[in-house]
């Protein structure tokens, strides 16, 4: 999970099949995120692949399933199913689901507009009703009736360290790119960094060039 490793935790999102999910762990990524959100067009098939591909994953490479208006009992059900340990809650879920799924890790998918601060304080607020916090913040851009995957750009200076105080671990999404992530990088100082639509060359197709590309831009970042 992001923080048990020394380096940036880097993922790539919306992977779809064993083959892909084989390169892109060969690539160099720490995490492989396997969408179950119908009105994604990185729906995985089922759960039967989704299980596949967390099978076939080496160790050290971990796999999170991410989830949209789930309930409680569907997150379960396919998490026993696939063999997911940590989850991505990326709808408008309560944030009482993070207490309730206490045998996962959860990452919580916050999307933010342009006021961040008055955003984000308001949702601290609200954690600290909770038995615990979610494991990291993955930031990503608001947009409208979109939960993700949309290519917008968060801004990055909104979310340097100095007004992080109090937040969990940050994962930044939003319009990462193999050509702007470093920069991403240097001006948030991220946990981590998620992508999906970023390293495809198709809707929902990854590309691994631009996979192998992402993940080099990220490494040379993080020295």
């Amino acid at each position: 999970m992001i923080g048990d490793v020394a380096h940036l935790w880097v993922k790539i999102c919306g992977v779809r099949d064993v083959a892909t999910a084989v390169s892109v762990a060969e690539l160099g990524a720490d995490a492989i995120g396997i969408n179950f959100y119908a009105g994604s067009p990185r729906q995985v098939a089922d759960v039967a692949t989704a299980a596949a591909i967390v099978e076939t994953l080496p160790s050290g490479v971990e796999a999170v399933g991410v989830f949209v208006n789930h309930t409680v009992e569907q997150i379960r059900q396919t998490c026993a199913a696939a063999g997911f340990t940590t989850v991505q809650l990326h709808g408008d879920e309560p944030d009482r689901l993070i207490d309730e799924l206490s045998e996962l890790q959860v990452i919580r998918a916050i999307r933010i507009g342009e006021d961040v601060a008055a955003q984000t304080t308001t949702l601290l607020a609200g954690y600290t009703k909770l038995i615990r916090p979610p494991s990291a913040w993955l930031v990503d851009a608001r947009v409208s009736g979109a939960y993700g995957g949309t290519g917008q750009t968060v801004d990055w200076t909104q979310l340097a360290p100095k007004h992080r105080q109090g937040w969990p671990r940050l994962i930044l999404a939003g319009g990462l790119t193999p050509d702007n992530v470093a920069e991403a990088i240097a001006i948030a100082q991220p946990e981590g960094v998620d992508v999906a639509s970023g390293v495809e060359s198709t809707v929902g197709v990854k590309d691994l060039h631009l996979v192998e590309r992402f993940i080099n831009a990220c490494r040379r970042a993080e020295r």
